[in-house]
């Protein structure tokens, strides 16, 4: 039996060893999934960071898959202001990825140095780097999901890199390879869109909306939202509306002002639709600093390199100067420089849920009492807190007690929201089983589903389609015969299903030789 990613043993210092061409300096991050190592390649003679797989992650198939298919994606996206992927492989049984080395400081340590916000030109040219680097990503079909001020570095030469497509996703419709499984809302509480924090399929509007929060800090000197927890924070995102900039920054063009609550719009149809489409809006932008061309260099159409240019650096390289200064001040200090952005992800998921911090259950997951989950005041922050929890790769024997705890600490009764809410948490645990091969417990689920009231469609449909991949895994084809009638019906509506369930439903279809019906001619 392999050991649990919940029990974490001590990681071996790398420090000083040679893996094959790198030779490993120093500790530069770590993380819920990774260590993150400055090194020297030696054949090419130059400094790189080298991401090592935690050792008891590296002990489950899955976790190597996934660890190797994050470079496989973030090395398709050659760009400038993206920081690169040199290398995967595997070393005396030490699993690495090889990276560009940002020597430099990520957003959110700038901002503390700084210790006031940054200004309007600062800000113009960092989305505009970001938004280049996101439009390339799009053009492949990744979507980031983790876009925060930790994952967006400024280097000593003034160039805004994106950091750790750790987290992508493959976006819905593409035929390239999909990282992260269903029920895994992977990103940030405090940066995450609200249809992350519901748990929906997510696209490039998503990131955008992430960037918006993003731009927000650094020009409010803090995020849009407050909360007592980061969980907290994550609910405002589905509710309430920030501050507007302009009456806290009234210095800071109205213009991106605008630009900034278009990008935080509940509503991912009212954000900008693709990355390319905020890169048209700041074109139009006429910011004090900047001149009036300063986007003129960067037709829209070509995006493989978005730098700075000497003649509009001039707001990052001030950030840059006053980097270097702080770092000849701190050069004595070995951790001073840490790349954060890489490996930060579960960390920082970890610190925001206390009761992640219990022991290990002495009990199969199954027959947990849901008194091992913290109870929280609404069951918007319990079901958030179960979104987390499936996202903690060190605490799998939590994700179902966490989804269970939604619906017996908040019975739904007769309240609408509630119900809704445990219906939703329902289909996850049901993706979940799916995923660990329980499917008798997964149709449980799907079942009950199915079997709702007629009004409740969108669920119903969740669990017919449900019921019918329990079925096919079980090789029970003949009923799986019975549903796909009804399924391709509904056909259309399958767009609103999750991506994996979506794409497992039309996999049954081309199994089973399901026909699209033809389209209904009108007289």
């Amino acid at each position: 039996m392999t050991e649990s990613p919940g029990e974490v043993s001590a990681e071996p210092d790398l420090v000083g060893r040679r893996l094959g061409d790198y030779q490993l300096l120093r500790r530069l991050g770590r993380g819920g999934m990774a260590e993150v190592y400055l090194a020297q390649q030696i054949s090419l003679e130059r400094q790189v960071a080298f991401k090592v797989l935690r050792q008891n992650l590296a002990a489950n198939e899955t976790y190597v898959r996934r660890f190797h298919h994050e470079a496989q994606a973030a090395a398709k996206l050659v760009h400038a202001n993206i920081v690169q992927i040199h290398e995967v492989g595997c070393v005396d049984g030490v699993h690495y990825i090889v990276q560009e080395y940002v020597p430099g400081r990520n957003l959110k340590q700038l901002l503390t140095h700084r210790g006031r916000p940054f200004d309007a030109p600062q800000v113009a040219l960092i989305l505009r780097q970001v938004a280049a680097a996101l439009q390339k990503a799009a053009d492949e079909g990744i979507i980031h999901r983790d876009i925060k001020p930790e994952n967006i570095m400024l280097s000593t030469s003034g160039d805004v890199k994106v950091a750790d497509f750790g987290l992508a996703r493959i976006a819905a419709g593409s035929d390239k390879l999909e990282l992260t499984q269903i029920g895994m809302t992977m990103g940030t509480p405090l940066y995450m869109s609200p249809e992350q924090v519901e748990g929906k399929a997510v696209d490039p509007r998503s990131d955008l909306y992430s960037l918006g929060v993003t731009a927000y800090h650094v020009l409010a000197g803090r995020p849009p939202f407050d909360g007592d927890s980061a969980l907290a924070v994550a609910v405002q995102h589905l509710k309430n509306e920030p501050v507007r900039l302009e009456s806290l920054r009234p210095d800071v063009p109205s213009g991106l002002c605008r630009i900034v609550h278009r990008l935080l719009a509940k509503k991912a149809d009212e954000r900008y639709q693709r990355p390319i489409d905020l890169l048209k809006e700041l074109r139009s932008l006429k910011i004090d600093g900047l001149a009036d061309d300063w986007l003129a260099d960067m037709p829209l159409w070509g995006l493989d390199s978005v730098s700075n240019t000497p003649a509009l650096n001039a707001a990052t390289q001030q950030l840059s100067r006053a980097m270097l200064k702080q770092a000849m001040n701190r050069r004595k200090g070995s951790g001073w420089l840490t790349v954060m952005g890489l490996v930060v992800l579960a960390f920082v998921i970890g610190s925001v849920i206390a009761w992640t911090q219990l022991p290990p259950p002495l009990l199969v997951a199954s027959n947990l009492p849901t008194t091992v989950v913290k109870k929280y005041e609404t069951i918007d922050e319990q079901y958030g807190a179960a979104l987390l929890a499936q996202n903690n790769t060190e605490q799998l024997s939590k994700i179902e007690p966490a989804w269970k705890a939604v619906w017996e600490y908040f019975p739904a009764g007769t309240n609408p929201h509630r119900q809704r809410l445990t219906r939703l948490a329902k289909g996850r645990l049901a993706s979940w089983y799916v995923q660990e091969n329980r499917f008798s417990e997964a149709y449980t689920l799907y079942h009950e589903l199915a079997s709702l009231e007629e009004t409740e469609s969108e669920f119903r449909l969740q669990g017919l389609a449900g019921e019918a991949v329990v079925l096919d895994r079980q090789d029970r084809k003949d009923e799986v015969r019975e549903r796909l009638p009804t399924l391709n019906l509904n056909r259309a509506k399958l767009s609103g299903l999750d991506t994996q369930l979506r794409d497992q439903v039309e996999a049954l279809f081309s199994k089973y030789k399901v026909e699209p019906l033809p389209a209904t001619k009108t007289s």
